[in-house]
């Protein structure tokens, strides 16, 4: 018999469309405009007992009802409503099974399509199977099939394991939830109860890529040995909770012996070796000091374009940061070329063997490394200065820890878009062991204290209530001008602001004394208590009580750590604050709105809600910052009443450029300035239904009015 080839496409139900809340979007006179039903086609599911029971899920976009002609001697066609099914009993053969699908308006489309009825087991299943990071592909073909089950082995669930369907010529995919080794399994079925089943043993996971630390379960962090070396992911030699490579070169192992950061395919994107951008940073801990370390980048299609450069470890059993400047290339090796697709990197530990370029190595070293980062372009760099929220690219955030504390830069447990920083008090951490935020030099102008300014505030994730933290300010040419402020955490695992009064010293220590100049700050976590391996996050060190100023309305730029921008997503996009994609141009802000558009209706898209209404007295032209992906994408802007959104406004225009930012105006003159209006509306490509891809992502900004 023949194979089943059918073609499923998920549509959107228009019965969903008219159920839409109105505070969602308002406008539905499209639905004047509606087209015919397209891309008609129908699942089939048999049941594996030999009777020949089909059921038919009709399916099309633009389709609200269906007439299914069941193809055998049943003359009449049954009526099927959008998101339902019928059931036939059929015998065994091969049927031509007619849809015919009605729109809102009546208007029709038809398409035929075969139905093979068989009780004979599949046979010659073949499975393809394609994978994107943690995302994975899935078809399949086979004689005498009806259709197929997949099960993609992640699931805890097993009575009944959760499965997707698809027939032949479909494909359905699944995101896993972290990267790792599953077994997928494929079952073909046909009308009897025999089927066909074929599994597959499959390694996912992101590809790796720049900055590259080990902590993110998403990622594949397969790395790649030769010459003797054997790495694997270990515990952090100080501080266990933290994910680094271990690397052990063995007794016999050759002088060149290395390790490849990740596969044979390297990184997702290359390194961009430019003339002010040639330093690539790795945390290393090494067994002694004075050994060779060497960085190796290179064009993973073609080995022949590389650059290597050395550094030299100067502590022993202690975690430091060595520097590969690709612009003073090791010896005898050649220049970088800035043309080339330098994709891929390898890392030797004791290169040479202590530079006795010996035949192999003779005792056996082992070697730990983490955060691999691509160093930002040379640039002045700004002393630190308040409010500190580690998201500059011109500003040294280093930091100076002491009492043993460990702090790193590091991604936001609950955002890993946003910068923060990251403090360990590992066991032995003193008391006291605290981190000055800078370095001595402190800040590049004193805080800004009077009488009725007392206050700092800093936001702080820990991982128990209860813990208390303290902020010492000081001059930092005298350090015997100081005040400290303390605080108990009040929050488990989640981010809460901490204010710190500095008129309400801690006692026992200097009160304020306003006539001193305090530039410089330090912030000690859980303080009074030995170090036992906590981690805290911290980020926006900031003058004043946050909760006391700062309200979300127009202009709005996303700038601020002490607004909350509670967007409310509908139908599919997601709307949140992200880092600039590209600060340049008319846009150098850090911060900035960003809108994905997924799967879900043409109309998807988010708004903020606004505290107090617009005020369109006198400006009535809206003016917004926008980075689309393509040329022709367009914004529609719309404000509305808070209770009631029959009271709106909106008007729509299109981006003139790609991947570059752009000014849009909306000429807001003809808005009825009698009502109030509290939201702020935006949907990207209003009438197209997004993808979540990067063509449907959408960034905006600098929302004000003229």
């Amino acid at each position: 018999m023949k194979n089943i080839k059918f073609l499923i496409v998920f549509c959107t139900s228009l019965t969903l469309l008219v159920g839409c809340k109105k505070d969602l979007f308002e406008d539905v006179s499209f639905l004047n405009s509606a087209s015919v039903p397209a891309k008609l086609s129908a699942l089939y599911n048999i049941t594996q007992d030999n009777s020949g029971l089909v059921t038919i899920t009709p399916m099309g976009e633009g389709a609200i009802s269906f007439d299914v002609f069941y193809g055998d001697a049943t003359a009449a066609p049954v009526k099927v409503l959008a998101g339902k099914n019928t059931q036939h009993v059929y015998q065994e053969g091969l049927y031509k099974v007619k849809i015919v699908g009605y729109s809102v308006t009546g208007k029709t489309t038809e398409v035929t399509q075969d139905l093979t009825v068989s009780f004979r087991a599949p046979e010659n299943l073949k499975v393809t199977l394609q994978q994107n990071g943690l995302n994975l592909s899935v078809g399949a073909s086979a004689t005498y099939e009806t259709f197929f089950k997949v099960y993609f082995g992640d699931s805890t669930t097993t009575n009944p394991e959760p499965f997707k369907s698809f027939i032949e010529g479909q494909t359905v995919t699944h995101d896993y939830p972290k990267a790792g080794t599953y077994v997928v399994r494929v079952v073909a079925l046909s009308g009897g109860a025999a089927t066909t089943v074929r599994r597959d043993t499959i390694k996912v996971g992101r590809q790796i890529d720049l900055p590259l630390a080990f902590d993110d379960p998403n990622y594949d962090y397969t790395m790649s040995d030769f010459g003797g070396n054997v790495s694997s992911m270990a515990a952090d030699p100080v501080v266990s909770t933290n994910k680094v490579m271990k690397v052990d070169k063995n007794v016999g192992a050759e002088f060149w012996a290395g390790t490849t950061l990740g596969t044979s395919l390297g990184f997702a994107n290359k390194v961009a070796l430019a003339a002010n951008r040639t330093k690539v940073s790795v945390r290393v801990y090494s067994p002694a000091a004075g050994y060779l370390v060497r960085l190796k980048l290179e064009d993973h299609a073609d080995g022949n374009k590389s650059v290597e450069t050395d550094a030299v470890t100067t502590v022993a059993n202690t975690w430091e940061t060595l520097e590969f400047n690709f612009s003073n290339p090791a010896t005898g090796t050649s220049a970088p070329n800035f043309a080339f697709n330098y994709n891929k990197a390898s890392i030797f530990f004791d290169f040479g063997n202590g530079n006795t370029w010996g035949p192999t190595n003779t005792v056996k070293k082992t070697f730990y490394f983490d955060d691999v980062t691509f160093m930002p372009a040379t640039v002045v760099m700004n002393q630190i200065s308040l409010p500190v929220t580690f998201d500059a690219n011109n500003v040294i955030y280093t930091v100076t820890d002491f009492g043993n504390n460990v702090t790193t830069d590091a991604v936001d447990p609950l955002n890993a878009s946003n910068k923060v920083k990251k403090t360990v008090k590992p066991n032995g951490a003193e008391t006291w062991a605290g981190v000055t935020i800078g370095t001595a030099n402190g800040f590049a102008s004193a805080i800004p204290l009077t009488a009725s300014a007392t206050k700092m505030a800093v936001d702080v994730y820990s991982p128990a209530a209860g813990i208390p933290v303290r902020l010492k300010i000081e001059d930092r040419n005298n350090g015997g001008r100081s005040v400290e402020a303390q605080v108990n955490t009040s929050t488990a695992n989640g981010w809460e602001t901490l204010v710190f009064d500095f008129s309400n010293q801690v006692a026992g220590t200097a009160a304020l004394n306003l006539s001193y100049t305090y530039d410089k700050a330090s912030i000690f976590f859980d303080f009074g208590t030995a170090g036992s391996g906590k981690i805290f996050y911290w980020d926006n060190v900031v003058f004043g009580d946050p909760n006391q100023t700062a309200v979300l309305g127009i202009p709005m730029n996303f700038e601020s750590s002490l607004i909350t921008y509670s967007f409310t997503d509908f139908s599919g996009a997601t709307a949140s604050v992200a880092n600039n994609p590209l600060s340049a141009g008319i846009n150098t802000s850090a911060k900035v709105g960003k809108m994905i558009k997924g799967a879900g209706d043409p109309w998807a898209g988010s708004y903020l809600t606004l505290p107090n209404p617009i005020d369109f007295s006198v400006k009535k032209t809206f003016k917004v910052k926008v980075f689309s992906p393509r040329v022709g994408a367009k914004l529609l802007l719309k404000v509305e009443n808070a209770l009631n959104g029959n009271i709106n406004f909106d008007k729509e225009v299109a981006t003139t450029k790609a991947n570059e930012w752009e000014e849009l105006t909306f000429d807001y003159s003809a808005i009825n300035t009698a009502n109030s209006y509290h939201k702020i509306v935006l949907i990207f490509d209003l009438g197209t239904v997004g993808d979540g891809s990067a063509n449907f992502t959408y960034y905006f900004d600098d929302i004000k009015l003229n």
